[in-house]
């Protein structure tokens, strides 16, 4: 083995084989689930359920609180979407794809905002301010709540949010150890992309099936 795969791994060395089989579960599950949000599928939204859970139960063990509340957020955001996806504007046709307006942009800042601070008073309350990823991690969990917040609403916006997030991800989770997460916040990053440029071009289209 090369010396960067030996690297790699070694960071499961003392890490329990179930926890390692639940995130490489949790990952493949997650990548669906991206993938299907780029084709504007509805299966989004049940294999996001069944990564979200695994992740909130592997990030408890690992003390990530910023991290864990984000998956369980998105849980409950999946149930939400889900239902938002499924509404119709007719008989035949469901909710389009949209640009955020006015509100919505002052909703979004004021959800990113008041996420520092409950992520902040979390972390200070559980004594987690230990080293700086707490702080990148308060950062990220703000922006992947807007950015799933928006994905829920179906905006185009929330691939902005999504590219980012999974950008400052790629080395954040590396450094933690996890690195399968790693690798999936770095197709996570490709995929937002593509999926950016397949939202634009479906703009207030209102799609008559969720599964394709």
């Amino acid at each position: 083995m090369s010396p960067i795969f030996d690297w790699l791994f070694a960071q499961y060395n003392d890490t329990p084989t179930h926890l390692v089989v639940l995130e490489i579960i949790g990952v493949i599950f997650g990548f669906l689930s991206v993938w299907f949000s780029k084709r504007e599928n509805i299966l989004v939204y049940p294999t996001g359920i069944i990564s979200t859970a695994i992740f909130v139960y592997i990030l408890l063990i690992y003390g990530l609180l910023g991290d864990m509340l984000i998956n369980a957020y998105y849980f409950a955001m999946s149930i939400y979407g889900w239902w938002v996806w499924t509404r119709k504007v007719d008989d035949t046709h469901f909710i389009p794809i949209s640009r955020m307006n006015a509100m919505e942009k002052k909703w979004a800042v004021l959800l990113f905002l008041s996420t520092i601070v409950f992520v902040f008073g979390i972390y200070i309350v559980f004594e987690k301010f230990d080293a700086w990823t707490a702080y990148v991690d308060t950062l990220t969990t703000a922006i992947f709540f807007v950015g799933m917040w928006l994905m829920a609403k179906k905006k185009l916006e929330n691939w902005t949010f999504w590219i980012i997030g999974d950008i400052i991800s790629v080395p954040l989770y590396l450094y933690k150890g996890l690195v399968f997460s790693s690798f999936q916040y770095f197709l996570f990053t490709i995929i937002a992309i593509y999926g950016y440029r397949a939202w634009k071009k479906s703009l207030g289209k209102s799609p008559q099936t969720l599964l394709k």
